[in-house]
């Protein structure tokens, strides 16, 4: 799990980059600089033997790697991370005139978040097994398991983390 803190940074502006496999349930964190902003997994529900590529099969990306996607993205739209950044760093940063011209549709709050992400965020991953195996981990992360604590964004709750 010290990868999630200690391994490679990946920043969002050279994504993607990183040798994230097609299909992978796992884990991520998120930074900006040395400040641990966010905990993520993919794979939920995902078994084991639904993560392997078939050979001579081209495969659709599963997982890990379409989350990240989706991040770099900056897209708010049913992305709780984008949503998350836009409404604490983006948002109380926009200017009176950024503010009339999102109202005149002449600037987007997706592309300003995208911008954020890649200016300012960088990500760590850990493999799992499966969604069963990313999911422990990440609550565990989410609570508090790591030597920098729990993440500024989404912290897991005391309750959560009993269960």
């Amino acid at each position: 799990m010290n990868e999630l803190q200690e391994g490679p940074l990946f920043k969002f502006s050279e994504w993607p980059k990183g040798q994230i496999p097609l299909l992978a349930a796992g884990v991520y964190t998120v930074w900006r600089g040395d400040v641990f902003l966010y905990a993520g997994m993919s794979g939920r529900g995902r078994k084991q033997e639904h993560l392997v590529a078939e050979p001579g099969q081209s495969q659709k990306p599963l997982g890990l790697r379409t989350r990240l996607k989706a991040h770099a993205s900056g897209r708010r739209s049913g992305d709780r991370f984008n949503i998350h950044v836009c409404d604490r760093f983006v948002i109380p940063a926009l200017t009176p005139e950024q503010q009339v011209d999102i109202g005149l549709g002449r600037l987007s709050l997706d592309q300003l978040t995208k911008t954020y992400v890649h200016e300012h965020l960088g990500y760590r991953y850990l493999i799992c097994r499966d969604g069963k195996e990313a999911g422990r981990v990440e609550r565990a992360v989410r609570g508090g398991a790591l030597q920098a604590g729990s993440p500024y964004l989404n912290p897991q709750s005391a309750q959560a983390v009993r269960r």
